[in-house]
């Protein structure tokens, strides 16, 4: 059980301390940064928003009651980037040997480890699993 409790923690600190390292590339315009969100089209309003979302989901994801509301923004954050990854930004991004995909990977991955501990905070997961018990 301390594995699963320590695991868990993991899940929402690792994904936290990534963002919050990233939003310093994201705030202080850097020329990673400001390329890829250029590559998308949409510098600087999109890197300043996708800043911003981060800030407030690492905010979510440390706190515990509300670590499922910041995992549901990591997933949406992450699903975004990966989609970005595959089809316009390429896996690796000036030579970074694909370390942003992994990243985002990453954090998508512990994210929906985040939601599933949390599934019975979630209205979606919550009907389905009350739908099972009666139907048994």
């Amino acid at each position: 059980m301390k594995v699963y409790k320590f695991f868990y923690k993991a899940c929402r600190i690792v994904p936290a301390l990534i963002l919050l390292q990233s939003l310093w590339f994201k705030f202080t315009a850097s020329p990673e940064s400001v390329h890829i969100f250029r590559t998308l089209g949409v510098e600087p309003v999109g890197r300043i928003f996708v800043g911003v979302m981060e800030a407030i989901a690492v905010v979510f994801l440390l706190a515990r009651k509300t670590a499922h509301i910041g995992a549901i923004l990591v997933v949406v954050l992450m699903l975004g980037a990966i989609f970005a990854h595959l089809t316009k930004l390429g896996i690796s991004v000036q030579n970074d040997g694909g370390l942003l995909f992994g990243l985002a990977l990453s954090n998508l991955v512990m994210a929906l480890v985040v939601l599933y501990r949390h599934r019975r905070k979630l209205p979606f997961f919550n009907r389905v699993e009350s739908n099972e018990k009666t139907s048994q």
